[in-house]
């Protein structure tokens, strides 16, 4: 029962040092141990996440303040915090794909593949300041879906019929989503997965097939063999649960704003805001609805 943001604390703690212990053999890096330990650090990364803390700065003046210091006594500075988890990314990554094997949400055989931008400058900073990203692939692209063009990546998710975000990966703006999303949907095995106009592609079904993964998509209006409205209304349908968790990264952990100054920074970021929704969801599932409804009002507050 969660009736307290301590409580929701405490639950997030759980959930990453259970699985921090299945990691940490594999994870041991020398020197003495830090008075804030690795899941200790984790968690305030992915709560704060929840929270909206999108800045480092912010985040650690909100665990500092007296409310919050008996919930985690040690608070490194920002300048070690900031290292530490951009250090701790792969692990945390880690950490999603354990909570992630234990959910039973994430053996669905249906899913559904789709992009969201994540934007990196704004346009008028470019011209001086995008030769670190361009290095690192940051292009100019297109988001058909929200009519604009963005400076940055996009990131590519397949996800559940339940919510669940299975697998992700971050590609260059102008990369298309058929070229992006086929690696993706290569590493699947034994699903049916729907997919938007821009994963049309006879060859690629073809050879999905033979690895017992079936893509669905809606023909264009100009191909000669077209589906029943029936199923049209049934793909249509499933397709809002990507409106739903994109709206849930969007809206809730802020997945387009970024004060990343590299990708390794902004892989960080993406790395805890996606762990974040895969702990809440497991959270879900462990104490029902209706207290999840409370972990939304004390973590996601407006």
């Amino acid at each position: 029962m969660i009736t307290n943001f301590a409580d929701f604390c405490l639950w997030m703690l759980v959930l990453v040092d259970d699985a921090w212990q299945q990691l940490a053999p594999a994870l041991r890096r020398p020197g003495p141990a830090s008075r804030c330990s690795d899941s200790e650090l984790i968690t305030m990364a992915l709560v704060g996440e929840c929270r909206g803390l999108d800045k480092e700065t912010d985040l650690l003046s909100f665990w500092r303040e007296p409310a919050q210091r008996s919930l985690f006594p040690h608070v490194p500075e920002r300048t070690r915090f900031n290292r530490r988890r951009r250090a701790l990314a792969p692990a945390i990554n880690l950490v999603r794909q354990v909570v992630l094997a234990s959910l039973d949400l994430a053996d669905d055989p249906q899913c559904v593949i789709d992009s969201l931008p994540i934007p990196v400058m704004q346009f008028h900073l470019v011209p001086g300041g995008s030769r670190e990203w361009a290095t690192h692939g940051a292009t100019y692209g297109k988001c058909a879906s929200k009519k604009q063009t963005i400076y940055g990546y996009k990131l590519h998710c397949v996800m559940t019929l339940g919510g669940v975000i299975v697998n992700f990966a971050l590609a260059p703006a102008n990369a298309s989503d058929l070229e992006a999303g086929a690696e993706l949907l290569f590493d699947l095995r034994d699903r049916l997965v729907v997919g938007d106009k821009g994963y049309i592609s006879a060859a690629l079904a073809a050879e999905l097939t033979a690895r017992r993964v079936e893509l669905l998509t809606l023909p264009r209006s100009n191909q000669r063999q077209q589906v029943s409205r029936a199923v049209r209304r049934l793909v249509n349908g499933v397709r809002q649960i990507v409106e739903t968790v994109n709206g849930q990264l969007v809206e809730q952990l802020h997945i387009e704003t970024n004060h990343a100054y590299s990708l390794e920074g902004l892989c960080a970021r993406l790395y805890t805001k996606l762990t974040a929704h895969t702990l809440c969801i497991k959270i879900n599932r462990l104490l029902g609805k209706a207290d999840f409804l409370q972990i939304k009002a004390l973590a996601f507050p407006n």
